[in-house]
């Protein structure tokens, strides 16, 4: 996936946890599709985040089938635009999260 983020102008996703964390490391900018069929609709929560940071864009799935193309052309052609989520998604990111949670633990169990 690394050789793909690497090469790609534009991520269009689902809107799952790890994959937002993958774009906010690659710094991509992205078009998000949140699954409907997800526990709590997180897959929408995780993607109105990133929308609400201007981080990504979001096209709902049931509306995939007539403005995905138009959406992505748009960013395409855009290269402000990839910018601007690319530097924003990345700002939102945490690439230490692994120490940061493994320090926490650690010092509430001493």
């Amino acid at each position: 996936m690394q050789y793909a983020y690497t090469i790609a102008d534009v991520v269009v996703t689902r809107a799952g946890a790890l994959s937002i964390s993958e774009l906010m490391l690659s710094a991509k900018p992205s078009i998000l599709i949140p699954s409907p069929n997800v526990a709590e609709d997180h897959q929408k929560l995780n993607a109105q985040k990133l929308i609400s940071g201007r981080a990504a864009l979001m096209v709902p799935d049931a509306l995939a089938d007539t403005m995905l193309v138009k959406t992505a052309l748009s960013l395409l052609s855009d290269e402000e635009q990839q910018k601007e989520l690319g530097k924003n998604i990345f700002s939102m990111g945490r690439p230490n999260a692994a120490r940061d949670i493994a320090e926490k633990v650690i010092e509430l169990a001493a």
